[in-house]
């Protein structure tokens, strides 16, 4: 498989996985950094803001279930990462290979 296949591939399949990656994600990070934000600087007690962290954890889901949470987060993310910084350095050596062919610096 050339690198050109390999790229169009990753670059299918991060178009498809994000979507179910992206809602879970945009939850830990949204209730996170509310339930810092609220006990750091507004000083919501601990028992008034676990409902964020229940959400943030997918302890809502059970104590089977919660893991397998955490563990697709982390998962997504480095899919992500993966994915998408590929992406981005292929795009890198496209730019750069076209500036060189025209004779201007690359960098």
């Amino acid at each position: 498989m050339t690198v050109a296949r390999l790229i169009a591939q990753l670059r299918r399949l991060h178009r498809w996985v994000a979507p179910f990656v992206v809602l879970p994600l945009l939850t830990s990070v949204i209730t996170g950094t509310a339930y810092r934000v609220l006990r750091d600087w507004f000083g919501i007690s601990r028992d008034d803001a676990h409902w964020l962290m229940s959400l943030h954890e997918g302890e809502w889901l059970g104590p089977q279930l919660e893991p397998v949470v955490v563990i697709l987060n982390g998962v997504g993310v480095l899919w992500l990462i993966v994915t998408g910084g590929s992406m981005v350095l292929q795009s890198w050596r496209t730019s750069w290979k076209q500036r060189s062919e025209k004779g201007e610096p690359a960098g």
